[in-house]
């Protein structure tokens, strides 16, 4: 009984082995990073099985040539002057697996002004008048 009881353990511990991380992709959302806030730096596994799996700082080590990681984001100081930042991810169960890759800064400022409800409206009804004359 014992020896079936240790033969059903070690065949079902072969099923239940996790699939490995053949290989890691970055996905951005962005093409650029910006200044004086956290950036998201996305990275996904390919599975042996051929799923995707998204990874995160317990799956990857991430080094960057400035800025702070915490997590998956990266803090840009808002006084950086360089034109991009290199950064590093390592794959921690298998250190040979690692992605290198440049991000630019964004050098645009973030000012543009959104519309508000009744500057809309008010478009909307011009635009119905202009519609109904024509």
């Amino acid at each position: 009984m014992k020896q079936l009881l240790l033969l059903t353990f070690i065949i079902g511990s072969n099923f239940a082995k996790a699939q490995k991380v053949d290989s890691i992709f970055v996905n951005l959302y962005t093409d650029s990073l910006k200044k004086g806030t956290y950036n998201y730096i996305n990275i996904d596994g390919h599975l042996t099985n051929g799923r995707w799996l998204p990874l995160d700082s317990s799956d990857l080590i991430f080094t960057a040539s400035a800025g702070q990681f915490k997590g998956n984001n990266l803090w840009i100081d808002k006084d950086f002057k360089q034109e991009k930042v290199s950064i590093k991810v390592v794959l921690k169960s298998n250190p040979w697996q690692y992605k290198e890759f440049d991000i630019y800064i964004k050098q645009k400022p973030d000012n543009e002004q959104l519309k508000t409800t009744e500057q809309i409206l008010n478009e909307m009804k011009q635009s119905r008048k202009k519609n109904s004359r024509a």
